[in-house]
């Protein structure tokens, strides 16, 4: 039998890197695909334990602001793009699915150049930008919400809404959140929010705790923070577990009733999977501001909430306080999100993906 090979190109950032990887796991489940990826650098660190042999893309965002930075990425995009287009001649897959991301765009441009078959998918609320540029070379444009801002005019009838691409386990997942008698708070984030979360929510766990209420915290940090954090709880009588990076986020959602967290797709939507109540606080520096319209979609759909970070310190402490005091407001989170599943999405994206292969030019 013939495999149908299929290149899934994808950015280097855990919220382009988990989605791609779910996909391309899922497909490779099938005995008539080869899967592959593609990503820069970064991606590495991400598929350790996974078994692809990761395509490595050097890759650039086009810079603007400097005439030099600028010409320098144009001449990276345009090393890439050659690259990426005799690596198609050589290895011309099926169909390439491209997740978003700077480092997708050399692998997907060189798709449109030779004609391979493309499709692109989108989990923020606002069209990224290196989607944004592929928009017309697309044949389809898969996106997690219908809402998705952006999308031009002559491009709207590519749409095909999905739903958020996350792992089996996570969808599958059945996470039982009725202990409401203390609170348990997950602080998720990336290297920055890290950095940014480890600074200031202490502050606030510690009015919580001043006030003789129980309280547990699971806190991701960077490594170089872990001791100071576990210090200040300790001195502070605040029961707390530090960890840095994780593969094994699901152990984490069983333990906790709350989640701070910024607000990336692919985040969001594992919490709502998961029916986990969370506050959402965007980064504030995300591209197009796209962080801060997820989180906004979502707490208009009433499955979490959302603090912008310059308003850590006035309006945090307030709303935690407000939530262990009534329950019923988490509880109503947790109806909310059980509305909501992606447990078909996948059986969607097997139809849709064989349909697209198999139909002509």
């Amino acid at each position: 039998m013939i495999k149908k090979k299929i290149l899934i190109a994808t950015g280097g950032t855990g919220g382009h890197i988990f989605p791609a990887l779910s996909l391309a796991n899922y497909l490779n489940q099938r005995k008539d695909y080869d899967v592959q990826l593609s990503s820069d650098k970064r991606g590495l660190k991400y598929i350790e334990d996974n078994n692809f042999n990761l395509i490595l893309i050097t890759s650039t965002p086009l810079i603007k602001k400097n005439i030099f930075k600028f010409f320098y990425s144009i001449v990276i995009i345009f090393f890439s793009t050659l690259r990426s287009l005799i690596l198609l001649l050589f290895n011309r897959p099926s169909l390439i699915i491209g997740m978003g991301g700077y480092s997708s765009f050399p692998i997907c441009i060189a798709a449109a150049i030779l004609r391979i078959k493309l499709v692109i998918y989108e989990n923020n609320l606002i069209i990224g930008k290196a989607n944004r540029y592929l928009m017309p070379f697309a044949k389809k444009i898969f996106v997690s919400y219908k809402e998705i801002e952006e999308i031009t005019k002559g491009n709207k009838n590519k749409i095909i809404e999905i739903g958020n691409i996350i792992r089996d386990e996570i969808i599958n997942s059945n996470l039982q959140k009725d202990n409401l008698d203390s609170i348990k708070i997950l602080v998720l984030g990336g290297s920055q929010a890290a950095k940014i979360f480890a600074e200031k929510l202490p502050e606030v766990f510690k009015r919580i705790k001043d006030k003789d209420i129980p309280i547990k915290i699971f806190q991701q940090c960077q490594y170089n923070q872990s001791q100071k954090l576990k210090e200040f709880y300790k001195k502070n009588n605040i029961d707390n577990e530090i960890f840095n990076f994780t593969n094994q986020i699901l152990d984490y959602y069983s333990k906790v009733n709350l989640v701070i967290t910024r607000s990336g797709a692919s985040v969001l939507g594992e919490l709502l999977n998961t029916r986990t109540p969370f506050i959402a606080i965007p980064l504030p520096t995300s591209a197009e501001n796209h962080q801060y319209k997820n989180a906004k979609y979502y707490e208009k759909k009433g499955f979490g909430y959302l603090v912008e970070e310059k308003n850590i310190s006035s309006e945090l402490y307030d709303l935690l306080m407000s939530l262990i005091k009534d329950k019923t407001k988490i509880q109503k989170i947790i109806s909310n999100q059980s509305q909501y599943s992606d447990k078909e999405m996948f059986k969607k994206l097997n139809v849709i993906i064989d349909k697209i292969i198999d139909e002509k030019n």
